[in-house]
Parts: C-alpha cells; sequence; structure tokens
C-alpha cells in the first residue's frame, strides 16, 4: 500500500504548478492533501487523474485550510473531522477505513506568530486527537499523516537555536508529539533516517529551499502495531509547487 501526503498550500495554486501531474505520476492508493484552502465547488471543473477520487473536507471559512484524499479504490468509510464541534469546523481532519487499518490526514493547527494559539493547540487540539486515535486503535492499528506542524527534535530543522520558542519548535509542542510517541506511536521516517538535513518545509524567503534551509513538520506516524508491516518511507524535496513537499510510505 503506497500512501502520500502533501500540504499544497492551496490546491488552486499548486493546479498552476503541475498538481495533476504529480497525483498522475504517483499511482499511489492514496494521496493525501493538507490547506487546501479551496470549497469542493471551487475545483468541481478539474478532471482528475484516473485513479485519483477526491473526498473533500472544507474549512468553513474560505480560503483556509481544509483536507482532501484521493483514492485507487474507495474506502469501506470515510469520517469527516474527530466527533468534536468545537474543533471540526477547520476541515482539519479525514479518516479512511480500511481492511485492516485507519488512515487519518490532518492538518494541525498552528501555534501562530507570537504563539497566540499555542494554548489551544497543545492544551486542547493535541489531546483531543490523541483521544480520536486511541478510539480507532481499539478497531484496528492507525496510520495519520500530515503536516504536525511541528519538528521534533533539533535536527529536524536546519536552525534549531535561533527558532527556540517560535511556533512549531516550542518545548509544549515537541514535548506533546513526544508524548504521542510514547503513547505506542512510530514516526516512520526516523525509522529509516536517524540524521538531520531531511526537510519538508523550507520559507519562501531568502531562498531557503535552494539553500535546504528547512524543517521537517510533515509525518507520516503509525501505530506499533504495524511496524513489521512497514517497507519504507520518505520525503520528496525534488516535488515543487508548494512551500512543503510530499512525504510518503509504502506498507505491506
Amino acid at each position: 500500500m503506497k500512501l502520500i501526503s502533501w500540504n499544497v498550500n492551496g490546491v488552486r495554486a499548486v493546479l498552476k504548478r503541475d498538481l495533476l501531474k504529480v497525483l498522475a505520476a504517483a499511482k499511489a492508493d492514496v494521496f493525501c492533501l493538507q490547506e487546501i484552502k479551496c470549497q469542493p465547488g471551487d475545483v468541481q471543473h478539474v478532471a482528475w487523474p484516473k485513479g485519483c477520487e477526491p473526498v473533500w473536507n472544507p474549512a468553513q471559512k474560505k480560503g483556509y485550510a481544509g483536507t482532501a484524499m484521493f483514492f485507487r479504490e474507495k474506502p469501506g468509510a470515510v469520517i469527516f473531522g474527530i466527533g468534536a464541534a468545537g474543533h471540526d469546523t477547520e476541515g482539519r481532519v479525514i479518516t479512511a477505513e480500511f481492511p485492516d487499518l485507519w488512515l487519518v490526514t490532518v492538518y494541525t493547527p498552528n501555534s501562530q506568530r507570537g504563539l497566540t494559539r499555542l494554548d489551544y493547540r497543545v492544551k486542547e487540539w493535541d489531546p483531543a486527537f490523541l483521544k480520536y486515535l486511541r478510539r480507532l486503535e481499539k478497531k484496528k492499528p492507525v496510520v495519520f499523516c500530515g503536516d504536525l506542524n511541528v519538528a521534533h527534535t533539533e535536527i529536524d530543522l536546519a536552525n534549531p537555536k535561533t527558532n527556540r520558542r517560535n511556533a512549531g519548535f516550542t518545548d509544549e509542542e515537541r514535548q506533546s508529539f513526544s508524548g504521542l510517541l510514547a503513547a505506542g506511536f512510530i514516526d516512520t521516517f526516523r525509522e529509516f533516517e536517524k540524521d538531520g538535513g531531511h526537510y519538508t518545509w523550507w520559507s519562501q524567503m531568502a531562498s531557503c529551499r535552494a539553500r535546504n534551509i528547512g524543517w521537517r513538520v510533515d509525518y507520516f506516524v503509525i501505530s506499533a502495531a504495524l511496524r513489521p508491516r512497514l517497507r519504507r518511507a520518505w520525503i520528496s524535496p525534488e516535488i515543487l509547487g508548494s512551500d512543503h513537499c510530499p512525504v510518503g510510505i509504502e506498507i505491506d
């Protein structure tokens, strides 16, 4: 099973930058998008590649957040949100049920400049999302992917010292992610690559991407029970079109 995730920073923008070619070439069983910034009606005219049937979970606020999944074959069920009214207005989660696992795509809230949303993110969203994952795990193992808006360790960003206390690299966010892993989940990329220098997001200023001054904030995370089935995990920095790049895994 080949799974790919990409924060596209706006579907309509990346449609102008080869999104259709990327979807077609990937040949993924499921291709997940975050930060779609559109409503389904905005892209109803698009002829999506064969084997890429979309479902959408847009934010109520137009041009903001939202997620999507493209399926080669329809899943058994699709669930939108985490079942919590206070968290489900921004279109941040889609869950697809397959015979032997759940696949969840998530666009974790950003703590924002000045950390104005840090408390919401670590005290409300993160616990509610983990509770949701735990509920799913009672039935079958979970794969979740997306822009988690955190660089977990110092090797997950190019300049840790100068970014301490910036959104995405606060102690609170990092500890929250550590807690999720301690709850029995696995950061798949780190199962195969222990070194730094591998990033999924780059500032659009100062040629950061060309100089590889970035952050790893996009992940595939799996229930520990799925580790024997994990075959590989990767980052695709060569794919342009967004300030993020795709990430992927293959699982038996």
